[in-house]
């Protein structure tokens, strides 16, 4: 009786276990400290090459502040991506679709149902997505400068509102980019001083074995993979790793240990006092480095204990 209790026991947490949500600390998906950040910002400013179908408003309400998606580093061999600046709007659509502020989200995303809270992700126009599927064939690992910090992300949806509109993130990514500013469905950043760097190419795919339907399940993966696509980019724009010179992008199988061929990767489990993001543009951080873990308890979640007890609660009472 009690072997099969715990067999069974052992199947129910094992298939839950995957699509308990958890809260998530900003360094898990923080750049590595020796990204320029500063840098690349001001790499960005410099692009002039205009795709087709790439320029949208940032507001609904508001067709008079656009964004311009730039092409000018798509053609790089590694590390390739269409890059822009715009404002952050919070985006809850999918499992939390009924975050405070949401009005009008939806329970799908454009590659399942994510996790706005537990998930970082960027929203871009569906017109742009649909005119380059080899370019982006979907959920593309992205970088994000915002606050004067770099944070990793995946192209978790897309826009189809009449006008499709840009400049959007999960609740997670945009909470963790501006801690202070109480960011929810019905407000976001609204001053166009985020940039977004969606990398290309089948290489730059998240892949399926760490992220499912609702949550990444490996957030070590995106850390890595981010670094890698970051440090591709850095050296085709001639730009030094902070703290060393020459190094080679790291190698994505997170074995970064005492090896100093590699760009430093960060923790990918906070510590204590956790491990603040990369903070390297120099100037007044209007943030808080120090933010506790993004509390998707306030959307009413359940804690991964909680529901590991209910599975286990419920197992005694059926074999009981």
């Amino acid at each position: 009786m009690f072997f099969e209790i715990a067999k069974t026991l052992t199947l129910a947490l094992a298939i839950t276990a995957p699509v308990i949500a958890k809260k998530v600390h900003p360094s898990a998906f923080a750049a590595s400290k020796a990204i320029d950040v500063a840098a690349i910002s001001s790499a960005s400013e410099k692009v002039k090459q205009v795709p087709a179908h790439a320029t949208y408003p940032m507001s609904i309400k508001d067709f008079k502040d656009k964004s311009t998606i730039h092409s000018d580093w798509a053609s790089f061999a590694e590390g390739a991506a269409f890059v822009f600046r715009a404002d952050m709007d919070t985006d809850c659509d999918g499992v939390n679709y009924k975050c405070d502020g949401n009005v009008d989200g939806g329970p799908l995303t454009n590659w399942g149902a994510l996790s706005a809270f537990e998930v970082p992700y960027i929203v871009i126009p569906q017109a742009f997505l649909e005119a380059n599927p080899t370019a982006i064939p979907g959920q593309n690992v992205a970088a994000v400068i915002c606050n004067n910090k770099m944070f990793y992300a995946v192209l978790g949806d897309t826009n189809g509102n009449n006008p499709q509109v840009t400049g959007e993130a999960s609740w997670l990514l945009a909470r963790s980019c501006f801690p202070e500013n109480n960011l929810n469905g019905n407000r976001g950043h609204d001053k166009a001083d985020v940039i977004y760097i969606l990398f290309t190419g089948p290489e730059a795919v998240f892949p399926p074995s760490a992220i499912n339907e609702h949550y990444i399940t490996d957030f070590s993966k995106l850390r890595s993979m981010g670094n890698r696509l970051t440090a591709s980019l850095m050296k085709n724009l001639g730009i030094k790793p902070l703290g060393a010179s020459g190094l080679s992008p790291p190698k994505d199988d997170n074995l970064h240990a005492g090896n100093h061929d590699d760009i430093p990767i960060l923790p990918d489990i906070p510590q204590e006092n956790g491990d603040v993001p990369n903070d390297n543009q120099g100037s007044t951080d209007t943030g808080s480095d120090d933010n506790d873990d993004i509390d998707s308890a306030a959307s009413g979640g359940a804690t991964p204990e909680i529901l590991a007890l209910f599975v286990a609660v419920l197992v005694m009472v059926i074999y009981v």
